[in-house]
């Protein structure tokens, strides 16, 4: 039996700004609450909101700790109270509303998943916050149907290239930006039919061309800013915008009247904040939906680099640098 040290190393946010503010520290390992379990965390992924966090724009939730890290993946060392579907030594997949960037976090059981079969666990690491996050709002909160043209933006991010692969696999057509060549031939490689270099394209033009003038059914975006009004440009009638981030600026000024016109939804979430039931839902979704297809190997977290825990500072600046594709993690 492995005994739980009572310390361990994590990742603190000394105060707000850029990611020099990272620093190792020790903390006592925390204690699995009802309903969670503690986690030996073998890999965390590094997120956008991480980011956010460390800037000091995006405060966790009232109670949960101020270790950034959103998604984990490891061995399960001990249970709370009213954990039933799990056992210790389990290998899973987590997703967390802060504390990965440590040795041990706990996690609430609803909020984690069995490790797909053949995957690492830097790899099974890189899947629950973009896939929570992909599922709910691309196929739940904007309904994608097999057959609907799907137009990502950032498709070389975390996101983008867990967005691509879905999309594709689930039988919609795929449009995708990206910033440079290199980053639209990956795309192209995970399942974008077209894609489009947004320095040197306009992609409102190539959403019509492709789709025959028609538009796109469903826009998954995460720039914001000017973009609104461009995105629902693209849209075709009975369209579906879906926001989850605003790299851009969260304003915007745009004309309502094609949004009447053709009858367009915008909606958008946020994950961090919801309910654990209603994340516990979403995870019942992709061990249905989505875990069988990467584990049949025709959908896998694209993974760009990793780096040590106390290399934290690093995995911030190549994230806020976008010189990456796919996902940064970090193992402790």
């Amino acid at each position: 039996m492995t005994v739980t040290p009572k310390t361990m190393t994590c990742i603190e946010i000394t105060e707000p700004g850029g990611p020099e503010v990272l620093r190792t520290a020790t903390r006592p390992v925390p204690k699995a609450g009802p309903g969670e379990v503690l986690i030996a965390v073998a890999a965390a992924g590094v997120n956008r909101p991480d980011c956010i966090q460390r800037q000091g724009h995006y405060a966790p939730p009232e109670g949960v700790t101020d270790i950034p890290g959103l998604e984990v993946a490891g061995e399960i060392v001990a249970l709370g109270a009213d954990v039933d579907d799990w056992k210790t030594g389990d290998k899973v997949a987590a997703l967390v509303a802060g504390g990965g960037y440590a040795d041990f976090a706990t996690a609430p059981a609803r909020q984690c998943l069995p490790i797909p079969e053949g995957l690492s666990m830097v790899e099974a690491a890189g899947l629950p916050e973009t896939f929570f996050t992909v599922w709910s709002n691309v196929f739940e909160r904007a309904a994608l149907k097999p057959g609907e043209t799907f137009l990502v933006h950032g498709g070389s991010s975390g996101i983008g290239t867990t967005a691509i692969q879905l999309a594709h696999k689930l039988g919609a057509r795929v449009i995708a930006t990206a910033g440079s060549a290199e980053k639209c031939r990956v795309c192209e490689e995970l399942g974008a039919e077209r894609t489009v270099n947004y320095k040197e394209q306009d992609f409102v033009e190539v959403a019509k061309d492709f789709t025959g003038g028609k538009g796109v059914n469903v826009i998954l975006d995460m720039v914001g800013g000017d973009y609104l009004a461009r995105n629902i440009k693209a849209l075709a009638v009975g369209g579906r915008h879906v926001s989850i981030a605003f790299l851009r600026g969260a304003k915007a000024e745009i004309n309502f009247m094609p949004v009447m016109l053709k009858r367009l939804t915008l909606t958008g979430s946020t994950l961090r904040p919801q309910p654990i039931e209603r994340k516990g839902e979403i995870a019942d979704a992709l061990l249905k939906n989505v875990w069988p297809l990467i584990g049949r190997g025709k959908i896998m977290p694209v993974i760009h680099t990793t780096f040590a825990l106390a290399e934290a500072q690093k995995a911030h600046e190549l994230m806020e640098s976008s010189q990456h594709i796919g996902k940064i993690m970090l193992e402790p």
